[in-house]
């Protein structure tokens, strides 16, 4: 499939200022649907491409992905209740982008704040502070010069509270929830305190509190979503591994779930299989591999996959594949395969060929 570059739908003037971007997924057409929102009227409005949502990936600069939103507002109205709540309301796996994918990988709210505050999804980054009663997370915008649409504020906070009910099925609801001068119609106000459970306050900055033990509770959707996104040999192979597989072939499996929520000790593993790290590691060695070796192997085969057969940047594949940032990724391919992503995408383009996931 094409890659989207990011250039290609970044104004010039604004390419310096805004080197940092954020990511349009083709699932956004499917959002807009389902929120009973007209994709294609938003994009007239926001004066874009009019094929941008059925594109793999695209990325956009800063002001350009506030227009949209501003646009998403203004073709969304009032007549169904503030827009980020119906987006809120249809939000489903199906919609596959990274963010989504990894925090509902991850073991509990907790983890998936964790995920997300190292991801850094383009100029924004959330703030995570912690005590024995409460979580708190804030988002920073980046961008000083800009001022993020409201409707993109509050959809990011409603996004928060949505993965938590999502991932442990449950209807939770935070402890406090506000952003800089909400200015909500008294209609707006009732909807978002119904939805909420409580009032959305003035904050200083966008900000939602969760109670600790709605952070602590275990996410039903830990292991949900990552088939989908792999080619189906691979997924059925490794779904019906019986309990003869090979000590590598079940550390795959395990790890396989582990990578998108970052969760890849040793200790953490090994608790996934009910084995101690001595008789892995010695079971390993019987089969001439390692841990390490057998992380190395998967990440290498899963970075080909998505460099071949999505748009997925450099940066949200590392995310995917559990790295600390972008340069370990870059590092460690190189390490891999003497090359770097980048090479070995356009190689890959200019022969035009397809790819398949290789064990």
């Amino acid at each position: 499939m094409p890659y989207a570059r990011t250039d290609d739908l970044t104004a010039p003037n604004d390419r310096l200022a805004h080197a940092r971007t954020f990511s349009v997924w083709s699932s956004w057409r499917v959002m807009m649907q389902d929120a009973g929102v007209n994709g294609a009227n938003v994009l007239r409005r926001a004066k874009l491409p009019g094929d941008l949502f059925a594109r793999e990936s695209v990325r956009l600069d800063a002001a350009t992905y506030f227009r949209l939103w501003d646009a998403i507002d203004e073709e969304a109205g009032n007549a169904g209740g503030p827009a980020p709540l119906r987006f809120a309301q249809k939000m489903s796996t199906d919609w596959f982008n990274p963010e989504l994918f990894v925090a509902l990988c991850s073991e509990d709210m907790n983890g998936a704040l964790d995920r997300l505050a190292k991801y850094k999804s383009g100029p924004v980054a959330l703030k995570l502070e912690r005590d024995p009663r409460r979580t708190t997370a804030v988002l920073e915008f980046l961008d000083r010069e800009l001022t993020p649409p409201r409707v993109l504020v509050a959809f990011k906070l409603v996004f928060l509270v949505q993965l938590a009910r999502v991932g442990t099925r449950s209807p939770l609801h935070p402890l406090r929830v506000g952003w800089p001068t909400p200015d909500l119609s008294a209609s707006d106000a009732r909807a978002y305190a119904t939805w909420f459970g409580v009032p959305v306050e003035d904050l200083p900055a966008p900000t939602v509190v969760f109670a600790a033990e709605d952070t602590q509770r275990p996410f039903l959707t830990a292991n949900h979503g990552m088939w989908k996104f792999f080619e189906p040999a691979l997924r059925q192979r490794l779904a019906n591994l019986e309990k003869h597989a090979s000590t590598v072939e079940r550390l795959r499996s395990a790890l396989l779930e582990a990578l998108p929520a970052g969760e890849l000790s040793m200790p953490s593993v090994c608790k996934k299989l009910g084995v101690s790290k001595r008789t892995l590691q010695r079971r390993l060695q019987e089969e001439g591999s390692s841990f390490q070796q057998t992380l190395d192997a998967l990440r290498n085969s899963l970075a080909h996959h998505y460099l071949h057969n999505s748009a997925l940047s450099s940066t949200e594949i590392s995310f995917l594949l559990g790295f600390e940032d972008r340069s370990s990724f870059v590092r460690a391919f190189q390490t891999w395969t003497g090359s770097t992503p980048r090479a070995v995408r356009l190689a890959h383009s200019k022969a035009g060929g397809g790819s398949s996931l290789h064990a």
